[in-house]
């Protein structure tokens, strides 16, 4: 891990990201973006682990098991970069919207965010707020949650 564990207030900061690595692969971790869906945990619970610290243990599972769970991860909160010569993640061919039942759009693809200032940030994968409560907007942040937001 590249940073002291900052505290909850902290770690929802612009810019605060936490790196795990291997020899094998790096683990980015961006809390900002991240929304709790959990795919990490379900996915490889040996590795993920919100009850252990530090949460992301890379040595429980192979660069190729970790790299696939990752890629599930929708908003972003969980990248990744081969070491060992293994496949990258690309962007898919075609961006693809999936609209989510009361909660944000899932966005995968070549994506370019531009700010309001004028910075961009370049994505694979991106949870886009729709119910307009989000304090870290364009990006989803679970508000919809605590608005109870409804998409029909």
């Amino acid at each position: 891990m590249s940073d002291a564990n900052p505290s909850s207030d902290e770690r929802k900061q612009p810019g605060v990201q936490r790196e795990y690595r291997t020899g094998q692969i790096v683990v980015h971790w961006e809390p900002k973006l991240c929304i709790h869906t959990a795919r990490c945990l379900r996915g490889l619970p040996q590795v993920f682990d919100i009850n252990r610290l530090p949460w992301i243990k890379l040595e429980a599972a192979s660069a190729e098991q970790i790299a696939e769970v990752v890629r599930r991860c929708p908003t972003s909160a969980l990248s990744f970069e081969r070491l060992n010569g293994g496949p990258q993640e690309h962007a898919p061919e075609q961006t693809t919207i999936q609209a989510t039942p009361d909660g944000p759009l899932y966005v995968r693809g070549d994506i370019k965010i531009v700010n309001q200032d004028g910075s961009t940030r370049n994505l694979t994968r991106a949870a886009l707020c729709r119910c307009g409560h989000s304090k870290n907007k364009p990006f989803c942040d679970g508000s919809h949650w605590e608005v109870d937001f409804k998409t029909t």
